[in-house]
């Protein structure tokens, strides 16, 4: 009777432990998928937003430029890429502190003119800008300094640079055809410029190491005072 006793006191104890067991088992693979994701996590950024990083960090591709874009990419471009080029210090090692803000400013002056219509003989965001407007009318507000009209007069002011590897943010640059100049627009660094390029199109980006302004190109200009 003992025996048998015992026997069921064991038999009735083992359905009372068998419940820990799945719960054991659930425990453990929780802990198991819990020092899983510290691994997943490390691996999802390098993979699915690599992309996005290099968009952010990097210079946009210039046949991006090259194209007419949208208002939402222009603020994403300004927004990012060149937020870059607006921070002080980023020009050449030698500028003082003073010239590196003017450069800044005449940089965030004419990229908030960014997808402005272009319009022939225009000078203010109002009334649209051609190419010279435009330069002129950054100058004026952004340092106060007068630039004369038309781009064939403006690119007889300040010091000349006729090698476009020696361009520095803020210079101006010229464009033409059969050694007239007939086009310029504001260097911002990284090979790109700022500008009012032609009718029907608006204040845009380009290149000016590929494509069609990269022929055009003809000369550069550093205006006295950035």
């Amino acid at each position: 009777m003992t025996i048998k006793l015992t026997q069921a006191g064991r038999l009735g104890a083992a359905p009372a432990s068998r419940p820990a067991r799945p719960v054991f088992r659930i425990l453990f693979a929780l802990l198991l998928s819990a020092s899983a994701l510290p691994a997943v996590a490390q691996q999802v950024p390098s993979s699915s937003l690599a992309g996005d990083s290099a968009d952010a960090a990097a210079v946009p591709s210039r046949s991006v430029l090259s194209q007419s874009m949208t208002l939402s990419d222009r603020a994403l471009l300004l927004a990012t890429d060149f937020n870059r080029l607006l921070v002080p210090g980023t020009g050449d090692a030698d500028k003082s502190a003073q010239a590196q803000g003017s450069v800044k400013t005449v940089l965030q002056r004419a990229l908030a003119l960014l997808g402005t219509p272009y319009r022939w003989g225009g000078t203010t965001p109002d009334n649209g800008f051609d190419c010279s407007g435009l330069v002129g009318y950054v100058f004026r507000n952004a340092l106060g300094i007068e630039l004369p009209r038309v781009s064939r007069e403006m690119a007889q002011t300040g010091d000349l640079i006729s090698d476009r590897d020696k361009l520095s943010e803020g210079d101006l640059v010229f464009f033409g055809r059969r050694g007239r100049v007939d086009h310029v627009g504001i260097y911002v660094g990284e090979g790109r410029f700022v500008h009012a390029p032609s009718t029907g199109k608006d204040v845009m980006v380009s290149s000016l190491e590929t494509g069609y302004w990269s022929g055009k190109f003809m000369q550069a200009r550093r205006v006295h005072g950035t």
